[in-house]
């Protein structure tokens, strides 16, 4: 995959995509949670996140104190430790992760903590989760992100 072409295919559809996605908040919300996990589930039948990884390349995860505590015990340190080593506060008061690249990705595109890995990352890109219509605006800004969610709304276009 070239994700400099990916790139610059999805910032230029920037502008529609913003317009395609209030119109989204339109459509019937079951509608539309089927029409997203079936789209979903056919661009992960032939995309391979391994091949990509910009998610964790470009983008970081909010951590839950649930993940604070699963990954600090994997790593056999403090919360308090892998918060100071790893994390940072935003603007929101979420803990994030200092900086992007995500730490744990590996050359390989291989997450050496995948089996602990927080649960905004076991989650993404969300398009299989119910309620789309509360996260259209994050699922709009992962078109820029994400090869299958860019796949995704290009097709969804066709269907709705």
């Amino acid at each position: 995959m070239d994700l400099d072409k990916f790139n610059q295919q999805a910032k230029s559809k920037r502008a529609e995509n913003k317009k395609f996605f209030r119109r989204l908040k339109s459509v019937n919300p079951k509608k539309l949670d089927q029409q997203f996990h079936e789209l979903h589930d056919e661009a992960f039948s032939h995309i391979d996140c391994l091949s990509c990884a910009n998610c964790c390349k470009t983008t970081g995860p909010l951590f839950t104190d649930r993940d604070i505590s699963r990954l600090s015990k994997h790593l056999g340190q403090k919360p308090t430790e892998f918060i100071d080593e790893y994390l940072r506060v935003d603007e929101d008061g979420d803990h994030v992760l200092q900086q992007v690249p995500c730490p744990f990705l590996g050359e390989d595109n291989y997450c050496a903590v995948y089996e602990h890995r927080p649960k905004a990352c076991r989650e993404y890109p969300h398009t299989d989760r119910n309620k789309m219509h509360q996260i259209l605006e994050i699922t709009r800004k992962n078109v820029e992100v994400c090869p299958a969610v860019f796949e995704i709304t290009e097709e969804l276009k066709k269907r709705v």
